[in-house]
């Protein structure tokens, strides 16, 4: 009972906070443009942001979460979810050159 409350506590305070500084999944593939990363671009994003790699950052044209780490978990999970939608997108690309 008692590791059940701890686990709810802290997704109360987890959740708000990822939703709250931006789904990087989300940005990456709003803002997508020929060129740009798609196969999992919001966890690449998120891991950008955590290493400090600025080239990395500057693939994707858009500005990463205030908080990646919180993000990632988050980002894995919709970039796994969409992931036959930006594999199609990412070949298609690719074929059309």
């Amino acid at each position: 009972m008692k590791i059940a409350r701890s686990v709810s506590i802290v997704l109360a305070a987890v959740l708000p906070l990822a939703f709250s500084s931006g789904c990087a999944t989300y940005r990456t593939i709003s803002t997508a443009e020929q060129g740009s990363p798609k196969v999992f671009s919001g966890a690449r994003l998120d891991v950008s942001a955590v290493l400090g790699d600025e080239f990395g950052l500057r693939k994707f044209k858009t500005d990463p979460p205030r908080y990646p780490l919180v993000d990632l978990p988050f980002s894995i999970a919709l970039d796994a979810a969409i992931l036959p939608l930006t594999v199609r997108a990412a070949t298609g690309e690719f074929l059309s050159k």
